[in-house]
């Protein structure tokens, strides 16, 4: 529906305005033709709309129909005489979206289980500046399953398999019981991992019993004393839970880095109070920062405490690259403690949110491709990257987006709106709001109904599968068995009119074990961010050095 029929069923429940009206109508109509024999075409007419309002309120297949009864069928209609209206007239008040209609479409397509194949090639302009493409083999492989996997963790206790394709953080409470419930069977059926977002683990995580990463964010949700401080015996139960796979400190996200949230007391339901540990009807603080260390060594020795406390789970980290010489101190650290973290999640701005400032979606924090050259520069250099696995979120919704952001250093990606979409979001832009139109993102116990769980978990798994099985086709076309393969050297990008380079010799690359020797004196710095940035690193400080 358009966003301003959805601002306004805020105040007042115009959604079932129109099948009530058809109600009456039919009731008067139907007195009419009895009692004078006129009329009848009305009757028949406003008894078939009530009687589709019915059927809208009962299918499962539509969530926006199960919400708005009759009047939703506007958008379906839309939809049917011309994509572009419906860009139109349901988009246009919106300034911008993060996601093309091309991408929404795609997702759609895969989850419903609807062949993503197209007419006339491609839809794209070859010729234009930003363009990419993937290198083809003469030669293709066949490749057996699109189930591809990376182990985290390998040498602990409880290493993880986990897909290269996974659920990233979405917590309970920013999304409705009935959208956490099809996630997270979705990714039971499916094979692959369900980021509790830092809202931590309520019992709908638990139903289906899919693979969990916890994420633990500032505010200790799940893992918090009464006066909001990392509790280790509140951790250890739910960490050695063995639906919990991975551990993710969450130092920031790619959204709204460096800001914390509140979430409203009102808001604060028996449930979520339950899950995240906090009192019912009070404001829920996530704090902009850690309490539980100050420097990069205290954060890697709590790294390997909860490490420890969980029983030799994976545990690791996600941050959104901000400050160089932060994200330099926290590898000093690394090398002077000999501790590292079994896993970095890189998140880049493009990362969503259910509401933050404008100048922090738009403004604050680097975007994925520069975010994870550096990590995996950084690591690479120091001779890091084979203990660390690389996560990366941000923008993927694609088997392309997936091979290139392996291409650059990835072991495997997240993604949040992507699998919204496959719950239905049709990104109308109301998170915050609590009127969400297709039970995605509510409370309200009468608009999440719309989710039917079901279907949804079915679409979830259609989805995971279907990306996957479209990167199998990318591998297979590149003549390579896995997507760890693909390197740089395979994905191409137009530049300008006359200008066509690999990604390898456009963007910059760190050979092994060369900032250890560019920090010996012994050859050049690699890149002008090191050389200016490795300096004003201290492992004992997330501030520069003087």
């Amino acid at each position: 529906m358009p966003s301003w029929l959805i601002a306004l069923d805020r105040y007042f429940p115009i959604r079932y305005l129109f099948w009530l009206f058809c109600a009456v109508a039919a009731m008067l109509s139907a007195f009419v033709w009895v009692a004078f024999g006129q009329w009848g075409w009305a009757a028949l007419t406003f008894v078939l709309l009530v009687g589709l309002g019915v059927r809208d309120s009962l299918q499962s297949r539509h969530a926006v129909l199960r919400n708005y009864p009759v009047i939703g069928h506007l958008r379906f209609l839309l939809e049917f005489i011309r994509p572009e209206i419906r860009q139109y007239f349901i988009e246009s008040d919106n300034e911008s979206h993060p996601f093309s209609r091309q991408q929404r479409s795609l997702v759609y397509q895969r989850a419903k289980g609807d062949s993503d194949k197209r007419p006339f090639g491609t839809q794209l302009d070859v010729g234009a500046q930003g363009y990419e493409w993937i290198n083809h083999s003469l030669v293709p492989t066949q490749v057996a399953s699109h189930d591809f996997r990376v182990t985290i963790g390998e040498g602990r206790a409880q290493p993880y398999s986990a897909s290269v394709f996974n659920i990233s953080a979405m917590s309970f409470g920013a999304l409705s019981a009935n959208a956490i419930l099809a996630l997270n069977g979705g990714a039971k059926r499916g094979g692959f991992a369900h980021d509790t977002g830092e809202g931590s683990i309520s019992v709908h995580h638990r139903v289906h019993g899919g693979d969990l990463v916890w994420e633990i964010g500032s505010g200790y949700f799940g893992c918090r004393s009464d006066d909001g401080r990392f509790d280790a015996e509140r951790f250890t139960a739910n960490a050695r839970d063995p639906q919990v796979k991975m551990i993710e400190l969450k130092l920031s996200q790619g959204a709204k880095p460096g800001h914390g949230g509140v979430l409203p007391g009102p808001k604060v339901t028996a449930e979520i109070a339950a899950a995240r540990g906090v009192p019912i009807g009070v404001d829920c603080i996530s704090p902009s920062r850690h309490s539980a260390f100050d420097t990069p060594l205290e954060m890697l020795r709590f790294i390997a405490r909860l490490r420890e406390l969980s029983g030799g789970k994976p545990t690791g980290f996600k941050l959104c690259i901000g400050h160089p010489w932060e994200w330099l101190a926290i590898c000093k650290a690394m090398l002077e403690t000999g501790i590292t973290p079994d896993f970095i999640v890189v998140d880049g701005a493009e990362g969503g949110t259910g509401a933050a400032p404008l100048e922090f979606t738009d403004h604050v924090g680097a975007p994925l491709q520069e975010g994870l050259l550096l990590v995996h520069n950084t690591l690479v250099g120091l001779n890091l990257r084979a203990q660390i696995r690389l996560g990366a979120a941000g923008k993927v919704v694609s088997a392309f987006d997936i091979a290139r952001m392996m291409a650059l250093g990835a072991d495997w990606c997240n993604a949040a709106r992507g699998f919204m979409f496959a719950l239905g979001c049709i990104q109308a832009q109301h998170c915050h709001t609590g009127a969400c139109p297709t039970g995605v993102t509510t409370q309200d116990p009468l608009r999440q109904r719309a989710l039917v769980v079901p279907d949804k978990i079915e679409r979830i798994y259609r989805f995971h599968r279907n990306t996957l099985e479209a990167l199998r086709e990318l591998v297979q076309a590149a003549g390579l068995t896995h997507p760890n393969q693909i390197r740089a050297t395979h994905i191409v990008r137009r530049g300008g009119e006359r200008e066509v380079r690999l990604l390898v010799n456009l963007l910059p690359f760190v050979q092994p074990g060369e900032l250890l020797a560019a920090a010996r004196g012994e050859v050049p710095w690699p890149h002008a961010v090191f050389e200016v940035y490795w300096p004003l690193a201290q492992a004992s400080s997330f501030a520069p050095a003087a």
